[in-house]
């Protein structure tokens, strides 16, 4: 196996209908946005005349560019005509505000001018709650004047999608210690450790979904800072809130004290077999499926083969669920994984008939991918991605820099890309492209659909300056990608100047 080399960084991980195709994505209004673009968190785009190449030196195709903080990890996000991203307090923008916080920062997306942000500060039980310098991780949901995301501070938070550039302090909440006009507006918080008993692993770390009236989000419980004892196992993995007032509808804590690591991932939904779910990914390597508007549990699943053990460290072929499940076509796909902390290792892609009930871990199997299933030393490990499935092929990488490309339902292998680099984020699926980040900063250009001759068809590799721990998103015929510290505004025939030494 070729020699990878992995960032040694503990990076929070990130991410109502059934969407089946491309075309399904136009159906979000303007004003929503959210990872994955749908509720059913599928990694793709009905948007076209998107650019294949660009040039960061010569501003080709480059429509605008704005800096972030050192570490950015959440979103992009484009809703109204804003962008949102997720990251540190390193790139300062109120001076008032300074140290090391978490960050959510709003742009024009026609513009690229900076509108407003949050700016959190760290906890004070330090890197066991809230690791340094990691920034809010995980991308926010927007609907309509309202945003919805997961604070370093194991927050759940309602936001003015104003900030306070309309010079009003929007209600209930209206105790914000800074109200400037680049400031965050707060309409209401939800504070989990406080409330709810939550103990965060590392980091809270979740990309909210509304359906139904209600907030969907994991919390981040987690281990103890030695890595065994679950110091709140009866504290909710799981929570439905309401999002007018934040007050919370229901709780779930099935993964208890068998949480092997924390909770890092993405609940979706969709209708499944005429009737609605949402899905969780469980602290413990379980997939959980819960009526919307009850939290009744209609089926789990172990995303994890009977023989596989938990190690710590990543020594083990046991994993968690740090992607985000995918609906489509009335089944789940998703992949397991760890913190990239740990390393490669033994990875599973699944794919799961969701209209089943009960534990479906053996009777919910439609097809499986693992190390070495289709002839490939390299094949199947550990990920932390999410899937793109379009035209009856789903894409999906692994940690150690390999994106797959399957049949949806079937898992026939068309072809395997080597990015040789570790890959974080997903692969984006838009204008018959399939775009990925890695994290030696580059973006793959490949030809989506199933390749020439068993190979993928690689249309430009370019280099964005540094790494690319997120997924690219496409709005109003823009492609948003955000660096580690910049977030890029790239469209056909655009032209900025040159950029600087």
């Amino acid at each position: 196996m070729r020699q990878k080399s992995l960032t040694i960084l503990l990076i929070p991980i990130f991410a109502g209908l059934t969407l089946a195709g491309v075309a399904a994505a136009a159906s979000i209004p303007d004003d929503v946005g959210m990872y994955g673009g749908t509720p059913a968190r599928n990694m793709i785009s009905s948007e076209t005349g998107l650019p294949a190449t660009w040039d960061l030196e010569s501003g080709e195709n480059v429509k605008w560019r704005q800096p972030l903080g050192s570490q950015s990890y959440g979103g992009p996000v484009i809703a109204g005509g804003r962008l949102y991203a997720g990251t540190n307090n390193e790139g300062q923008r109120n001076p008032e505000l300074t140290g090391d916080r978490g960050n959510v920062m709003a742009f024009d997306a026609e513009t690229g001018e900076f509108l407003w942000q949050a700016a959190h500060p760290k906890l004070s039980a330090g890197r066991v709650h809230d690791w340094p310098l990691q920034g809010v991780c995980a991308a926010p949901y927007v609907e309509g004047d309202r945003l919805y995301y997961v604070s370093n501070r194991a927050e759940l938070i309602a936001a003015d999608t104003e900030g306070f550039l309309d010079g009003e302090n929007d209600g209930p909440y209206t105790e914000e210690q800074h109200s400037s006009k680049i400031d965050e507006d707060i309409l209401w918080k939800l504070d989990m450790i406080g409330e709810l008993d939550v103990f965060p692993h590392n980091l809270a770390v979740g990309s909210p979904l509304v359906a139904e009236g209600l907030i969907f989000t994991v919390t981040g419980n987690g281990v103890d800072e030695g890595h065994i004892t679950i110091p709140a196992p009866l504290a909710p993995s799981f929570i439905a809130v309401d999002k007018k007032t934040g007050a919370l509808v229901w709780e779930n804590a099935a993964p208890g004290t068998k949480i092997l690591h924390g909770s890092w991932s993405n609940p979706a939904y969709g209708v499944v077999g005429g009737v609605p779910q949402v899905v969780f990914p469980g602290g413990d390597g379980w997939l959980y499926a819960f009526e919307p508007k009850t939290g009744k549990e209609l089926w789990r699943f172990d995303a994890n083969p009977k023989d596989s053990e938990w190690q710590l460290g990543g020594m083990g072929t046991r994993n968690n669920i740090v992607g985000t499940p995918v609906i489509y076509k009335d089944r789940v796909y998703i992949g397991v994984g760890q913190d990239p902390e740990h390393g490669e290792g033994v990875g599973n892609f699944w794919v799961i008939d969701a209209t089943k009930r009960g534990d479906i871990t053996e009777s919910g199997v439609v097809w499986r991918v693992s190390e070495g299933d289709f002839g490939d030393s390299d094949a199947f490990h550990r990920t932390i991605s999410t899937a793109a499935i379009a035209d009856g092929i789903v894409y999906i990488p692994d940690l150690s820099g390999f994106l797959y490309a399957f049949d949806a339902d079937t898992g026939e292998h068309y072809w395997t890309y080597d990015a040789f680099a570790a890959v974080w984020g997903s692969a984006y699926v838009a204008d018959g492209k399939v775009y990925l980040g890695d994290e030696d900063g580059d973006i793959a250009v490949l030809k989506a659909g199933k390749g020439k001759d068993g190979q993928a068809e690689v249309l430009a590799e370019i280099n964005m300056g540094s790494s690319v721990y997120t997924t690219p998103v496409a709005r109003d015929g823009v492609l948003y990608i955000m660096s580690r510290n910049t977030v890029f505004a790239l469209a056909a025939g655009a032209k900025t100047a040159p950029a600087g030494p």
